[in-house]
């Protein structure tokens, strides 16, 4: 099986009680360090969709109509991350496929992200992460929300972060004109 994505040596893969399998610390891991590198394949929409039939949900979205992920199913498992969503994550985003630390991680901890940093799609999902602050119901449209675009400034993905700048930018425009 090709190991198309990075993992920190700190992390190991396991069964999650957030959702099937998880990414957990498996040493502490300090803010910002790396911790995971998407790879696979470079996939339109149109790829990624007929490849999806096959190999269910294993990419992320990298702009507008690229995704990155596998593309057979002997790549599947070397090519998921298994980052569950948690509504309070310990990952962010760095660009389009680099995951850091947003914070000290204890050894133990599942490593999560907010599916709002990396998500540009029509779905709904029911939250599992059992957090205090859960949202109940994830959309592919969360990273619109003002409170998330405060709470991950910094760390959405490339494509997202320009979309929520532009949008910035245009209401300081249309407020001095």
């Amino acid at each position: 099986m090709p190991e198309l994505t990075y993992f920190s040596p700190k992390a190991t893969k396991r069964a999650s009680s957030i959702d099937g399998r998880g990414l957990f610390a498996t040493a502490a891991i300090a803010k910002g360090e790396v911790v995971v590198v998407k790879g696979g394949y470079i996939l339109s929409r149109e790829q990624r969709d007929r490849i999806g039939e096959k190999l269910g949900p294993s990419e992320i979205q990298i702009t507008e109509d690229l995704f990155i992920g596998p593309t057979a199913p002997t790549e599947r498992e070397g090519g998921m991350m298994h980052l569950n969503h948690c509504c309070e994550p310990n990952l962010g985003l760095q660009g389009q496929i680099v995951f850091v630390a947003l914070r000290d991680i204890a050894a133990g901890e599942e490593l999560t992200i907010d599916y709002a940093m990396t998500d540009d799609e029509p779905y709904e999902m029911e939250c599992q992460c059992g957090r205090e602050t859960c949202r109940k119901l994830i959309t592919g449209a969360d990273w619109q929300k003002p409170e998330l675009q405060k709470k991950y400034g910094g760390y959405f993905s490339w494509f997202i972060q320009r979309r929520i700048y532009s949008e910035y930018m245009t209401g300081v425009l249309e407020s001095t004109s």
